[in-house]
């Protein structure tokens, strides 16, 4: 199974493009903005890949940087298109109206994620929505985002479904997970007893995949740095651009790209991984809880 196409991963490309092609002839972001008669902002938000790509735009940034090369302008040409395609998530966001602190941009986190190699996360509420069961989603979303009606939830919750396929691909390599999670998260019951069984089962089973790494931090660990909020560290290829840390909040998403923030959170989640269980310990833990939650067997059931 392919991923599905990205047009950020194909804007962030053309950016990196254009920005090696402006410093080769030494040229600053103000130079170009003032030869293009724009604002600089709109060069550098082509550069950073947020600007959605124009063919007369590249062109005279073409002309400007000296392309000659038949080859060169034909690749920069292709990302122009690429990055003008929609992605596949956006039928699934269009029109789902932003909730801050839960919703802030519904379709951006899906894109950043359809472009990364490996995705870390710390989670202190909910199971991440990459080891997400339907129902366990739905109760989620419903729970979280009172003003969606059921149709709009509904969207939500394929969108995260849809997401999950990045964990089985083929081309490229499948998505790398390490998820540490609270031990918080498998005590909070979330849709009722059934669908908590069901989804403890989901993870002891999702451990089980090479590409996937489940740890517990259990409640002994006492209080870390990582328990001032949940957050994911998102590996972006060298050639889409720096990593990012995604992390929500009550006014709305962060997404922090600079060196010196992913490498504070890349420190505070090593630190809770070394306090967590190991990942043999931990699906003892998850199998521990799933039997808590699990209707008990008839056959076993004192009469």
């Amino acid at each position: 199974m392919a991923a599905p196409q990205s047009p950020i991963g194909s804007r962030r490309r053309l950016g990196a493009e254009l920005r090696r092609l402006r410093l080769k002839v030494g040229l600053t972001l103000d130079d170009v903005a003032e030869m293009m008669t724009c604002s600089t902002s709109k060069i550098s938000r082509l550069e950073t890949g947020k600007g959605v790509p124009k063919v007369p735009d590249v062109r005279e940034l073409m002309r400007i940087y000296g392309v000659t090369s038949e080859t060169e302008s034909d690749m920069l040409l292709r990302l122009v298109k690429d990055g003008r395609e929609h992605g596949w998530w956006e039928p699934l966001t269009d029109g789902v109206a932003p909730e801050r602190f839960v919703l802030d941009q519904p379709g951006r986190y899906a894109a950043l994620e359809n472009d990364a190699t490996a995705v870390r996360s710390f989670d202190i509420t909910v199971v991440h929505g990459l080891l997400q069961i339907p129902a366990y989603a739905r109760a989620v979303l419903t729970a979280t985002l009172p003003h969606h009606p059921p149709a709009e939830i509904d969207r939500l919750v394929e969108l995260r479904s849809k997401r999950q396929e990045a964990l089985r691909r083929a081309d490229p390599a499948p998505l790398e997970l390490h998820a540490l999670l609270d031990e918080a998260v498998l005590r909070r019951p979330v849709g009722g007893r059934e669908v908590m069984a069901a989804q403890l089962e989901h993870l002891a089973v999702a451990a089980e995949s090479p590409n996937v790494t489940i740890q517990v931090l259990p409640f002994t660990a006492g209080i870390l740095r990582a328990h001032a909020g949940h957050f994911v560290l998102v590996e972006i290829p060298h050639a889409l651009g720096s990593d990012v840390v995604y992390v929500e909040g009550h006014a709305g998403d962060s997404y922090l790209n600079g060196a010196s923030d992913v490498d504070l959170y890349k420190d505070v989640f090593a630190d809770a991984s070394g306090h967590a269980q190991t990942a043999e310990v931990s699906a003892a833990t998850i199998g521990r809880y799933h039997d808590e939650y699990a209707p008990p067997n008839p056959r076993t059931a004192p009469r």
